[in-house]
């Protein structure tokens, strides 16, 4: 499996998001931080009865970077049973390592509801709380009291909580801990030729376009959109759409003549969408608690793309803090803002560029991996005192 010390050092990321799916934050982290570290992406626990494998799968994708798939009972995310895959769980991770032929450095979790934390006998374990998960429940299927009382078991042996998000943050602070704060960061890199990247063959537009990259579910205003679709502003959707919400609204808004629905599209493609647009959209809405305590990626790949960004008025976004992002709220000052930008032109591109790149994810992991070893270095002290620095 590996040749001697290949992964002394070793990260295990303990992923919300498959590496299947859409390129989310553990994606980003897990490819930055294992140019750094050896890193185990850990894939969200999977039912047997939906997985093509009876046991777990671990593989190497590339030299310092590895990949577990774990198993475990049918509905492992049920009441009554997270228990279960939560032993199911720690049992593959202890596996994976044992076959990898090392001892973690640290372990990186962001499961909710399965406690993995020391299982690994790593010498950091980080909870990774990338959002509310309280408030993300009902956009999953998930029940709220489940997570209330599963996430403070999952991060109850971190000697670190890492929050994503000011809001996040806060809340962890009130119950006690002194988390760390590393927003999501953007891929500098994969936008950087967004100018002159090839035009999509499947959507054509009038002009630049006010864009929105991403899902369009319950967590969006839809009213804003239809503002700025009533503007005449020609607007270009890429991504998918929640069939449950608003179908009718929905069905009405992508039959207008200037608004294009592309569907979701690879990661790779986003730039060549990305050139058609003048002005990236954040619509959502500012009332929805998942909303508050997360970190929309697409803020940040907008600017690195060179393009504008409108926002609804966000913690996240107040705690960027800067210029090039305007907020507005309501759906006149939402779409007046928005036809502004459309007016303005390429001239920030370079500004707005540079501003991304101070917030890259090559810097995050970076953060990521300092704070990690200054936890390391302080791994002489008995369990319970390194865990007191999160209370």
């Amino acid at each position: 499996m590996r040749r001697r010390g290949e992964w002394d050092g070793l990260i295990v990321l303990c992923a919300a998001n498959s590496m299947d799916s859409t390129k989310m934050a553990d994606w980003h982290l897990a490819q930055h931080l294992s140019r750094l570290v050896p890193v185990l992406y850990v894939d969200p626990v999977l039912s047997v009865a939906r997985a093509a494998l009876a046991e777990p799968r671990l593989r190497v994708l590339r030299p310092g970077l590895a990949r577990l798939t774990p198993v475990a009972q049918p509905a492992p995310r049920r009441r009554g049973m997270t228990s279960a895959a939560s032993a199911l769980a720690r049992r593959a991770l202890r596996r994976a390592v044992r076959a990898l032929g090392t001892t973690p450095q640290a372990v990186i979790s962001a499961w909710a509801l399965f406690p993995v934390l020391r299982c690994c006998d790593e010498l950091v374990s980080v909870y990774w709380a990338q959002d509310d998960y309280v408030g993300l429940a009902g956009l999953q299927g998930t029940s709220k009291r489940l997570i209330e009382a599963r996430e403070p078991l999952a991060a109850a042996d971190a000697g670190l909580i890492i929050a994503a998000n000011p809001v996040v943050a806060a809340q962890w602070r009130n119950r006690g801990h002194n988390p760390e704060l590393i927003p999501f960061g953007v891929d500098v890199a994969a936008y950087a030729g967004t100018d002159d990247a090839p035009l999509p063959r499947d959507v054509s537009l009038p002009g630049p376009a006010a864009g929105f990259v991403g899902r369009l579910n319950a967590r969006t205003d839809l009213r804003l959109l239809e503002a700025v679709a009533d503007r005449g502003c020609p607007v270009l959707i890429t991504g998918p759409v929640d069939p449950a919400f608003e179908p009718q609204r929905m069905r009405e808004l992508l039959r207008r003549p200037a608004v294009r629905w592309t569907g979701e599209r690879p990661f790779a493609e986003l730039p060549g969408y990305m050139r058609m647009i003048g002005v990236g959209m954040v619509p959502y809405r500012t009332d929805d608690a998942f909303n508050r305590g997360s970190f929309p990626l697409k803020t940040l790949e907008y600017l690195a793309a060179g393009r504008s960004v409108v926002a609804t008025d966000l913690p996240a976004v107040r705690w960027l803090n800067t210029g090039l992002i305007k907020t507005a709220g309501d759906p006149a000052e939402f779409a007046n803002a928005v036809a502004k930008a459309l007016e303005t032109g390429p001239e920030q591109a370079a500004e707005r560029r540079a501003f991304a790149a101070r917030h890259s994810w090559e810097r995050r992991a970076g953060e990521f991996l300092k704070v990690i070893m200054q936890e390391s270095l302080a791994g002489c002290r008995p369990p319970t005192a390194r865990r007191a620095r999160s209370r």
